[in-house]
């Protein structure tokens, strides 16, 4: 069983490789995150590469506890570095070796995974995450039931048409493994596609 820490790495360095060899204006691209460009997700993701254990709690504190606000208001703040800066934010062994808490590695890789996606999909480019990393993330969001996220699974059979990898029955949703975890992630597609909300 390979520890799913150690596709975060990959992810994250995929990530900055790709949006270190694309148009400068992707960077100001919609993501697949509801309201955020793609400089908001990478400064999401980044957070914990900046934000010392104690900057965390205040930012915490200063949100409410809430950290819905927190992300938002992270996002809209530290979306304005400098491109270098976020992309050595996206290579940095703080951010590989970070685990959110209570999530543990399994967490910190569905992290990864769903919002490289975001971008990568967002900006019609093959995903970087290693495709047994993608497999990993999609077992684990039906193992949840699409709890997580919200969405409603009754009566769904996902099938994956880069992998034999499917899960349910019912009604097929048939799309690329990444497709499916941003599904699942109650995402919508660039297509309009989306999965019902429970």
């Amino acid at each position: 069983m390979t520890d799913p820490q150690t596709w975060v790495a990959p992810t994250y360095q995929g990530l900055a490789d790709l949006l270190s060899t694309t148009a400068a204006d992707s960077w100001d691209a919609p993501s697949l995150c509801d309201k955020w460009l793609v400089r908001h997700v990478i400064a999401h993701v980044t957070m914990p590469a900046r934000l010392t254990p104690e900057q965390f709690g205040a930012e915490m504190a200063a949100a409410g506890g809430d950290f819905t606000v927190l992300s938002n208001t992270v996002a809209a703040r530290d979306a304005s570095l400098p491109v270098t800066d976020l992309l050595d934010q996206l290579r940095s062994r703080g951010l590989h070796a970070w685990q959110p808490p209570g999530g543990g590695a399994a967490g910190a890789l569905r992290h990864a995974v769903i919002h490289s996606l975001d971008v990568t999909i967002a900006l019609d480019r093959p995903a970087v995450a290693p495709a047994d990393a993608v497999t990993a993330v999609l077992d684990q969001l039906t193992a949840a039931g699409g709890a997580w996220f919200g969405v409603d699974l009754t009566g769904v059979r996902l099938a994956a048409a880069d992998t034999d990898w499917s899960w349910g029955n019912g009604q097929s949703v048939r799309a690329d493994s990444g497709s499916l975890v941003a599904l699942l992630s109650g995402r919508t597609l660039p297509d309009g596609r989306t999965l019902p909300r429970g």
